[in-house]
């Protein structure tokens, strides 16, 4: 006995030490990748030194030699990029690409089937001929930069550059200009949801028994100029009615995000006469999903036109929103109608041919094969139409709403082999005043943005993207698929630049983007009847309204804010018949919780605050709500309405055009009110936040359950590593206040914050140095950086890091130099 217990001793400790070393073997690999930022190194590319001097955020700041071209500034940027963020570069390039399952298997077939679909990265290669010369010199030099960092990783065996790489052997190609313009291309996927929000309207229109109810649950934007909308059904009467829905991609790096989750931002400027300080302000804090490491790398470069500082995003040599001496710049998702579905009719005697105004034409098609790790290789063949590609049935639930004989093709400004959106973007950070940014902003096509401008003495704002052009004819006016063989909805090519929405020193001296509706114009110059927000700008506008000047830290203080204007406008309606009703209930039972939780919500002044109890108890009733009013006539497509829309709660309760009707369940024999399911729902909600938190209503706490998810889109998973990867944070917000924290909707955790700010920006043009900047988590995309994460815990307090372009304060507190050297 005595022996076996010694050699289990034995065995135990040699796994212990097996376990120790295994640890420390990976720990040391992985270690090799983290970058020298204090170094000087001769690299092909540059004409003269280049230097990158390491702040103490560890924000670059790149400087070229007196008299040296911009071109070796671009190759500090690629340089500076590949250094931190290498394997997000290469994942996003493949992600254009189509070739993800080259590296991960059958998990992201699906990734790659849609995006061959799209064509995205063939499209990049031909835009790459229509680039401006300055553009092309800088993706060039760029691109130099990066490769040159490859070659530094190869030849100095520096760990495959990232650690991620020796989990996935993935091979990188030489960084070229057509993969930086394929990333700007797969940026606006990620922005883009009006094709989302046609195949839900369809569905939703061929569900409501009631054709009216549709404006109910689907509302327009506040304001003039809706436009009839005809049923589905009448534009397509095969089509079968499925209540189904297909099931959505899995993988985190399936571009094209859920309903609701496919962009926001808020920007705001002030001029001189509403500034305290007597210069322009200007604020941008665009959103996005939220990953680890963020999306967003913030840089400076000096530029022969002066210093540029701000967010970049690696893969693209350009300072998509931030500063430069003269000119500040933000961006806004402008919600632009920018898809439009065509539903095409096959030729029943030839499959290989469909109708178009002209008659009978054949689909344009191509062979593409995809690679697949550990499996056969998938043969696709894509078609094309006039209209666009030709997208299949059994993605995003689009067989539901095609007839039979029929598929479905899409129109897309982004589908473009002509693509200047990075010549833009480009020229814009070397604009000197608002006009002539507004100017060259022309050449933007996608993904169509509000870009928010201030200058030394000017405020401006231009929508900026390709606007489809539209037939006043058009059937369903963008809202719905359309016949793609009638010539009223096909596309006339692109709007007049003139047509965008622009202001320019609007006569308040204050403009702001929530993603809101901007103007109203009939069909077809309405710019969109979707938009992101109907309830932040409100609360913006009262801020904004409440001080006669402005400064930094009150546009810092907006940002911030917290408050819900949907919470203050909708408790009172919904609760109107539920306050301080019946008398005192005994201690544990549903009345006496029920009665708890409507005193809270009496006495909150409708802040999301991480601490505060009401916020959840508000969240969850409202979800509640929701589920009850539309279960009843929508039956399984209810889970396609993952967030409460406020508009459609406001016109149930208000009865606007008989919505009431909503809270009568239909299959029921007595006729429930509005005041039944509000009473009904709290409980729901309550019985909901007892399973998960317990039933003390008084010490919950929002942020538990509205954390902020910084997830790892390949690592999140997996069992340990995500402890390494991931980063989470208990967060206040929620989706309808300006500092928006966008909830997931689903799953057992549905108010987890997956949505947000992962830049914020505030800048003085009275005292340019004052400004200020922040990203979600840190610079390096690696995990053993202390860069992976530093900047997290400033971002959830609410706390920013200097923005300044004083070259001295930037080599003052530097962590270090890296000084790169002409190689011949």
């Amino acid at each position: 006995m005595a022996l076996l217990f010694r050699w289990l001793m034995r065995l135990t400790a040699t796994l212990i030490l097996l376990s120790l070393a295994a640890v420390v073997l990976a720990y040391y690999f992985a270690s090799q990748s983290l970058p020298d930022y204090d170094k000087t190194i001769a690299l092909p590319g540059p004409t003269a030194p280049v230097e990158i001097v390491r702040d103490n955020a560890n924000v670059p700041h790149i400087f070229s030699s007196i008299g040296a071209s911009d071109e070796d500034v671009f190759f500090g940027l690629g340089y500076a990029h590949a250094q931190d963020r290498l394997w997000q570069m290469a994942v996003m390039r493949r992600t254009a690409q189509g070739r993800l399952s080259e590296i991960f298997g059958t998990r992201t077939i699906e990734v790659d089937t849609f995006v061959r679909r799209l064509d995205l990265y063939r499209l990049a290669q031909q835009s790459v001929a229509v680039q401006t010369p300055e553009a092309m010199a800088a993706l060039t030099a760029y691109s130099a930069g990066v490769n040159a960092r490859l070659q530094e990783i190869n030849e100095e065996a520096l760990g495959r550059g990232a650690p991620e790489m020796f989990l996935f052997n993935m091979p990188l190609a030489p960084w070229q200009p057509a993969d930086s313009i394929a990333i700007m291309k797969l940026m606006a996927l990620k922005l883009s949801g009006h094709m989302r929000e046609e195949i839900l309207r369809a569905r939703t229109s061929l569900a409501l028994a009631d054709p009216e109810r549709l404006f109910d649950i689907l509302p327009d934007a506040p304001g003039s100029g809706t436009a009839a909308l005809p049923e589905y059904a009448s534009l397509f009467p095969d089509v079968p009615r499925i209540a189904a829905s297909s099931p959505e991609p899995e993988s985190r790096l399936f571009p094209l995000a859920p309903r609701g989750l496919g962009g926001a931002s808020n920007a705001w400027a002030a001029d001189p006469s509403r500034s305290a300080t007597g210069g322009t302000l200007l604020a941008n804090d665009p959103h996005l999903g939220l990953s680890a490491p963020g999306i967003w790398y913030l840089a400076r470069m000096e530029l022969a036109t002066g210093g540029v500082i701000g967010g970049t995003i690696p893969g693209l040599p350009a300072v998509l929103t931030g500063r430069s001496n003269d000119l500040g710049w933000g961006i806004t998702s402008s919600y632009m109608d920018d898809q439009d579905l065509f539903i095409e009719k096959i030729n029943a005697e030839n499959p290989e041919e469909y109708l178009s105004p002209t008659g009978y034409t054949p689909f344009v098609t191509r062979r593409s094969i995809i690679n697949i790790k550990d499996a056969p290789p998938v043969t696709l063949t894509l078609r094309w139409t006039e209209n666009g590609p030709v997208l299949p049935g059994s993605m995003f639930s689009l067989a539901t709403i095609t007839p039979p004989g029929h598929v479905v093709s899409l129109g897309w400004t982004a589908l473009s082999g002509e693509d200047t959106s990075v010549s833009a973007a480009i020229a814009l950070m070397r604009s000197a005043s608002a006009r002539e940014a507004i100017r060259v902003a022309e050449d933007y096509i996608a993904p169509s943005q509000n870009l928010t401008l201030a200058d030394k003495e000017t405020i401006a704002l231009k929508t900026i993207g390709a606007i489809p052009q539209r037939d006043a004819r058009h059937q369903s006016k963008g809202r719905l698929p359309s016949q793609g063989w009638r010539r009223e909805n096909i596309w006339k090519g692109r709007a007049p630049y003139a047509a965008n929405p622009e202001f320019i020193s609007p006569r308040g001296g204050i403009l702001g983007n929530t993603n809101n509706k901007l103007l109203d114009r009939p069909f077809p110059n309405h710019v969109s009847f979707d938009w992101g927000d109907t309830q932040r700008i409100n609360r913006w506008r009262r801020l904004m309204q409440n001080r006669e000047v402005h400064t930094r830290d009150s546009f810092i203080e907006a940002q911030l804010d917290t408050v819900s204007y949907s919470a203050r406008a909708l408790l009172p309606l919904i609760g109107a018949d539920l306050w301080f009703t019946g008398e005192a209930a005994p201690e544990g039972s549903r009345e006496r919780q029920r009665h708890t939780a409507l005193t809270l919500l009496s006495e909150w002044n409708g802040e999301m605050n991480e601490h505060l109890p009401e916020p959840l108890i508000y969240a969850a009733w409202l979800r509640a709500l929701q589920a009850r009013l539309i279960t009843d006539d929508l039956g399984p497509l209810t889970e396609e309405y993952k967030h409460v829309d406020p508009l459609f709660i406001e016109r149930v309760y208000r009865d606007i055009d008989g919505a009431a009707a909503w809270c009568d369940v239909r299959q029921s024999a007595p006729r429930e009110t509005c005041t039944d399911m509000a009473r009904l729902a709290l409980d729901d909600a309550l019985i909901w936040i007892e399973e998960r938190y317990g039933t003390a209503l008084e010490s919950l706490r929002w942020g538990d359950a509205h954390q902020a998810t910084h997830d790892h889109e390949v690592l999140g998973e997996v069992p340990v590593l995500r402890f390494f990867v991931n980063i989470r944070q208990s967060t206040s917000g929620g989706d309808n206040t300006l500092q928006r924290g966008r909830t997931s909707g689903e799953g057992p955790m549905p108010f987890q914050n997956v949505h947000a700010a992962g830049f914020r920006g505030v800048y003085d043009f009275a005292d340019p140095d004052s400004s200020v900047f922040i990203t979600s988590t840190g610079q390096s995309g690696h995990f053993l950086s202390r860069h992976y994460d530093d900047m997290a815990q400033l971002w959830r307090r609410g706390e920013y890091i200097p923005m300044s372009l004083d070259e001295d304060l930037a080599r003052a507190a530097a962590i270090g130099v890296t000084r790169i050297l002409p190689r011949n």
